[in-house]
C-alpha cells in the first residue's frame, strides 16, 4: 500500500478493493488522472483508492498516469536531538530537491541540504521511507517521489535559507517543540516522524 498526498487528501494505492462514503475506488488500470484530481477537489471526497490485485504493479501503473520527478532530502538531527527544518510557502518542511542528471540519490540529498540550509557538515546515517506527493507546475500535475535519508550534523555555524528557492527560515527545532512544528507541516513530512 502506498499513500500519495495531494493537498490535504490522499490517493491510496492498494491491492484491496474497498467502498466508503468519503472515498471512491477505481481499478488503477482503468482510471484517468484528471478524474482522480477532480474527485479530490470535491469537499465530500477525502481520498481516492486505486487498486490492483498485484501490489507490486501499483506504482508501475500509477507512474504511467502522471509525470514523475525524482527528488531526495534529509531529516537532519544533532547531538541535542534537535531536527533541522526549513520554512517555505508558510509551512515547515525538510530540505529536499530534484535529482540532477546522473546524480546518485545520497548525493542529491546531501547537496540539497547544504544548498537550502547553508549547513557545511552533514553525514548520512541510513535511508528512510520514500514519500509521494502531487504538485502543480505550469498547469501540469506532477508526482514528486522523494527518497529520504536520516542524517546527522553537529554544525554550529550560521544557517542560510536559500532565498531564491522561497525558503525564508532555517532552524534547529527542539524535541519539545516538534509537535507544534509538525502541525504546520505537510502530511508526507509528518510520516517521517
Amino acid at each position: 500500500m502506498y499513500q500519495v498526498f495531494y493537498k490535504k487528501k490522499i490517493i491510496l494505492l492498494t491491492d484491496v478493493f474497498q467502498e466508503g462514503k468519503d472515498f471512491k475506488s477505481f481499478p488503477i488500470k482503468d482510471v484517468k488522472f484528471k478524474k482522480v484530481i477532480k474527485l479530490l477537489n470535491k469537499k465530500n471526497t477525502n481520498s481516492v483508492h486505486l487498486f490492483h490485485k498485484n501490489k507490486d504493479k501499483l506504482l508501475k501503473y500509477f507512474f504511467k498516469l502522471i509525470t514523475t520527478v525524482i527528488a531526495a532530502g534529509g531529516k537532519i538531527t544533532n547531538s541535542k536531538s534537535e531536527t533541522l527544518f526549513i520554512y517555505r510557502n508558510d509551512k515547515w518542511d525538510l530540505p529536499k530537491g530534484k535529482a540532477e542528471k546522473n546524480e546518485q540519490l545520497p548525493q542529491t540529498a546531501l547537496r540539497e541540504v547544504k544548498e537550502e540550509t547553508g549547513i557545511k557538515e552533514v553525514s548520512i546515517i541510513k535511508p528512510l521511507d520514500i514519500t509521494y506527493h502531487i504538485f502543480r507546475r505550469n498547469s501540469e500535475y506532477r508526482l514528486k517521489v522523494t527518497y529520504w535519508f536520516d542524517m546527522f550534523s553537529d554544525y554550529k555555524g550560521k544557517l542560510f535559507p536559500q532565498l531564491d528557492e522561497g525558503i525564508t527560515e532555517v532552524k534547529w527545532v527542539k524535541k519539545a517543540d516538534l509537535e507544534e512544528v509538525k502541525i504546520n507541516s505537510y502530511p508526507n513530512i509528518r510520516l517521517l516522524f
